[in-house]
C-alpha cells in the first residue's frame, strides 16, 4: 500500500473526519492549527497543543501534564497519527497521559506494569466490540479459524474493530504478515452496533477513559493479542480458509479478559 494513498484500510475509519481536514502527508503545522479550531483540555484544564520537540529535558508525559504540550516531530507518520488519536479519542488520551504521570510519582520515571500496559495500548491498542459474547470468547481462546472462517459472516455483522494505537495506524500504511494489535474487548448490544460512527466513537472514548483511569487494566497481559490481517476484508488472502493455517501468524495462546459496560 503506497503512502501516497495511505488510508485505504477500513481500520482508518475512526480518524477519517480528521484526515479529511489535513494534507495527505504528515504536517505538524496543520495539526497544530487544527488543535486551535478543535480545542482539547487535559485533566488539569491545560489546553492541549502540538509543539515541535523541545530540548529542555522535560519528560514527554510530564510536559503534557504541566504545559499541555504534545511534542510532535515534523514529517513523521508516528507523531502525526498520535496527534490524530488525540482528536478522535480525547478523553482516553487525557486518561492515558494522566495515569502515566500518577504512576511516575513518587518513583520518578520508573516503568512498572502500569506504565507498560498504558504504553502497549497507546501504541498498539485496538478495541473489539461484539453483541455476541461467543465471538469474543473465540478471540480470547485464539480460535482464529473458528472465528474468522466458520463464523465469518457473524464477525462481519456482530463485531466492530476500532484501532486506537498510533503505531498501529502507522503500520497500516504498509501492513505486513504478523501485524498484531493489543485488544480490549467489550460486550455491547445490537443497538450499540447500529449507532452512527460518531456516536459509537464518543461512547467508546468515554468507556476507555473510565477503564484506563480506574486501573482495570493493570498489566500488558490484560490486553488480548489480535493478528490484524485475520480480520475479514483487510486482505484478499484471508478469503481462502487455508490462510488461517499459518500458525506463525495465527498463534495459540493464553486467555484474555472481556470488559463489560
Amino acid at each position: 500500500m503506497s503512502p501516497l494513498v495511505p488510508y485505504l484500510s477500513p481500520l482508518f475509519e475512526p480518524l477519517q473526519r480528521w484526515l479529511e481536514q489535513l494534507p495527505p502527508r504528515p504536517d505538524a503545522v496543520a495539526v497544530a492549527e487544527l488543535a486551535e479550531r478543535f480545542p482539547i483540555h487535559g485533566e488539569n484544564g491545560r489546553r492541549i497543543r502540538f509543539v515541535p520537540p523541545q530540548a529542555d529535558g522535560l519528560v514527554y508525559e510530564c510536559r503534557i501534564w504541566e504545559n499541555g504540550e504534545v511534542e510532535t516531530r515534523p514529517d513523521n507518520w508516528h507523531d502525526f497519527f498520535n496527534a490524530l488519536v488525540w482528536f478522535a479519542f480525547p478523553l482516553t488520551k487525557v486518561a492515558v497521559s494522566a495515569r502515566h504521570v500518577r504512576a511516575m510519582t513518587p518513583q520518578g520515571e520508573a516503568r512498572g506494569t502500569v506504565r507498560d500496559v498504558l504504553t502497549h495500548f497507546d501504541e498498539c491498542g485496538i478495541v473489539v466490540l461484539s453483541s455476541q459474547p461467543a465471538l469474543l470468547e473465540l478471540l480470547r481462546n485464539f480460535a482464529w479459524k473458528q472465528l474468522f472462517v466458520e463464523r465469518r459472516d457473524a464477525v462481519r455483522q456482530h463485531m466492530r474493530f476500532v484501532v486506537f494505537g498510533h503505531a498501529t495506524y502507522e503500520a497500516l500504511l504498509k501492513p505486513y504478515r504478523g501485524l498484531t494489535a493489543k485488544a480490549i474487548l467489550y460486550e455491547v448490544d445490537t443497538a450499540w452496533l447500529e449507532q452512527p460512527l460518531a456516536a459509537q466513537l464518543g461512547d467508546l472514548d468515554a468507556r476507555l477513559a473510565k477503564d484506563l483511569a480506574s486501573g482495570r487494566l493493570a498489566r500488558p497481559r490484560d490486553l488480548q493479542p489480535l493478528p490484524l490481517l485475520g480480520i475479514p476484508g483487510l486482505t484478499p488472502d484471508s478469503e481462502d480458509p487455508a490462510y488461517y493455517d499459518d500458525a506463525w501468524q495465527f498463534r495459540p495462546g493464553r486467555r484474555g479478559a472481556v470488559l463489560t459496560a
